[in-house]
């Protein structure tokens, strides 16, 4: 019986993307290398199996031997997420009917093609997003009628509070792609208020009525789901969609994420974005992690609500303590979602050989958490050696300072 070790499944899954069902199969008996098995614990699968899914996850198949008891999953993918294809892009979402245990936090990824228009529209949730390809231009306006256009480009944000309505259009040469969170994860893209559908369902002779024109001027909205996303020319320059509004322009709705001096150590960067610095997105704040391989976001926890991730690049573990004495550890790559519930603890590592990039994001107005560095760091040596039996190279290696992502 051949046997790979967790150590070698994650190099090899570094070093090539995803091992292939030939790579792992024994060229005698075609076999599976990888089994659910380490020295005196497990055993083999003969199979059925899905050997790409367990490759992508080493650490559900062969868990650290520290994990224990019962966690809900906290991970979705977005490629397991269906897809809904539309004349102008596409879209797909990961709310609480595909992860279970994410009630505060939705998210959804798009793609406008160049000119593609995910049309005038507004929801009950606030809306927060994160640029991953390309540029695009956000219009909205707010309750007092002051307007806001901006053109966005990657790594860019944007936040639009409940109800203001909005639009976003993929600009020259390719479009965009984008993240956007909701502060519901009962969120349903499905459900949104869309001007269209408002006007086949208003008499025409109300809408007459309302602007003040015949009625016979109306009738030839199409119908909406020909306008969810659907293509249109390219704009112009940002300036001439900018009106001259006698109400002025509203605060910013969009923020510059790059632009901020990230919290950065030899093993990585933190980017924090909550109300402090983005004073519209009043409730999602969020950091943009980024971890050199080897490297390790560090033992910590949030004391303000849930955490929801949404992983841009590269492959890592999170381990999460949920106490009594449960723990559980997940495995993530680019297009995954992860959630971490209320104040537990976790820490993320990087186990590739390129950079980790990942956002956490929050419901709520601002970003805190909690590292278990510092708070061991700034209590009496005495009392932590009665807790934990620490070798004095433990307790003079600790740190006062907060580092989110340990230095090497």
């Amino acid at each position: 019986m051949n046997f790979i070790s967790r150590r070698d499944m994650l190099a090899a899954t570094a070093a090539g993307g995803l091992l292939t069902a030939a790579t792992v199969a024994s060229a005698q008996t075609g076999e599976p290398i990888l089994q659910p098995q380490r020295p005196g614990h497990g055993g083999t699968d003969p199979g059925p199996r899905n050997i790409t899914r367990d490759l992508q996850n080493p650490d559900l198949l062969v868990p650290p031997s520290t994990d224990h008891g019962t966690l809900p999953n906290l991970r979705f993918s977005f490629s397991d997420a269906h897809m809904r294809q539309e004349s102008g892009g596409w879209t797909r979402q990961v709310t609480v009917r595909e992860l279970g245990i994410a009630k505060s936090v939705a998210g959804v990824n798009m793609r406008l093609n160049a000119g593609g228009v995910r049309e005038l529209h507004w929801h009950k949730a606030a809306e927060w997003a994160y640029m991953l390809y390309g540029s695009a231009r956000i219009t909205a306006i707010d309750v007092q009628g002051r307007s806001f256009v901006d053109d966005v480009g990657v790594g860019d944000l944007w936040y639009f509070p409940s109800g203001i309505p909005h639009s976003i259009q993929g600009l020259g040469p390719d479009g965009a792609e984008f993240l956007l969170v909701f502060d519901d994860g009962e969120f349903d893209e499905d459900n949104t208020f869309l001007i269209s559908d408002w006007f086949k369902h208003t008499p025409n002779e109300v809408l007459g009525k309302n602007f003040g024109v015949p009625a016979s001027l109306f009738g030839k909205t199409p119908d909406p789901s020909a306008l969810y996303i659907f293509p249109a020319p390219v704009p112009g320059p940002l300036s001439s969609d900018k009106t001259a509004d006698p109400a002025g322009t509203t605060q910013r709705f969009s923020h510059r994420l790059m632009a901020q001096a990230p919290i950065k150590t030899s093993s990585g960067a933190v980017r924090i974005a909550d109300s402090k610095v983005f004073p519209a997105s009043t409730t999602i704040a969020a950091a943009l992690v980024e971890i050199e391989p080897g490297g390790l976001r560090e033992l910590h926890w949030h004391p303000n609500t849930d955490e929801w991730q949404y992983w841009i690049e590269g492959q890592a573990r999170m381990g999460v303590f949920a106490a009594s004495g449960q723990a559980r550890t997940f495995d993530f790559q680019a297009g995954d979602v992860g959630y971490v519930p209320f104040a537990m603890g976790h820490y993320i590592e990087n186990t590739g050989t390129t950079t980790v990039r990942f956002l956490e994001m929050f419901k709520s107005s601002y970003y805190a958490d909690l590292s278990l560095n510092q708070w061991m760091a700034l209590t009496p040596p005495e009392l932590l050696e009665a807790h934990l039996k620490l070798d004095p190279q433990v307790t003079r290696a600790l740190h006062k300072k907060k580092y989110p992502v340990v230095p090497a």
